[in-house]
């Protein structure tokens, strides 16, 4: 596969900075940042399994830690969804002032916490972020953000995971943009089961394809 783009980045945040990985695919139209949930990382097998996916999609992708080392070593830094969604947001707007990149669209794929922290963020950039996907996230935790999301969301849970599938339903009546709950049947939170972290992959790339649309090239 061809790329445009592929490297590290490093992201200035407030007293900080964080390492992510920029991959664009020859011909790709659109971004998508991954915003992961507690306990994993930007180099998780999920999170780069799903990316390679949304590549063979022509769709771009940026895969970063949200935190330090030194503070994810804090345990509840990993739910501090309104640090982690000012994290997403520096980030977007890192991105978005790369000359390099302007003719990207931007999404958003939130797994775990991290679908929370997605949505706070999209709320915040509605002109920018144009699509949010969900995988077993828990949107709920988006809180009153949930009511200011334009993007178009899609949320994907497992048909096992009960207790968060309930979650998303309660979160899905939240939203008011266009929106829509899938349900992978036979997986868990994780989507270990054969074939179903594909399924939900496949899903995302679909819904990123329909939503990232080109941006329109002003005349000069």
């Amino acid at each position: 596969m061809l790329y445009d783009c592929h490297k590290l980045l490093e992201i200035p945040v407030e007293g900080a900075r964080l390492t992510g990985e920029i991959i664009v695919p020859s011909g790709a139209r659109s971004l998508v940042l991954f915003s992961h949930g507690s306990g994993s990382s930007r180099l998780s097998t999920r999170n780069t399994f799903v990316a390679d996916v949304l590549h063979q999609h022509s769709i771009g992708t940026f895969l970063f830690d949200l935190l330090t080392p030194e503070e994810d070593a804090v345990y509840a830094h990993r739910f501090d969804i309104p640090l982690l969604t000012d994290r997403l947001v520096a980030a977007t707007d890192f991105l978005d002032a790369l000359p390099r990149l302007a003719h990207l669209t931007f999404g958003y794929f939130g797994a775990s916490t991290g679908a929370a922290s997605a949505l706070g963020a999209a709320a915040r950039r509605p002109d920018r972020v144009l699509a949010v996907v969900s995988r077993g996230g828990r949107p709920d935790l988006a809180g009153p953000a949930l009511a200011h999301v334009m993007a178009a969301t899609l949320l994907i849970v497992g048909g096992l995971d009960t207790d968060v599938l309930a979650l998303n339903r309660m979160a899905l009546e939240g939203l008011h943009g266009t929106k829509y709950l899938a349900v992978v049947p036979g997986a868990t939170h994780l989507f270990e089961e054969p074939g179903t972290l594909k399924q939900a992959a496949e899903l995302a790339a679909a819904w990123f394809s329909k939503y990232l649309q080109p941006i329109p090239q002003t005349a000069t």
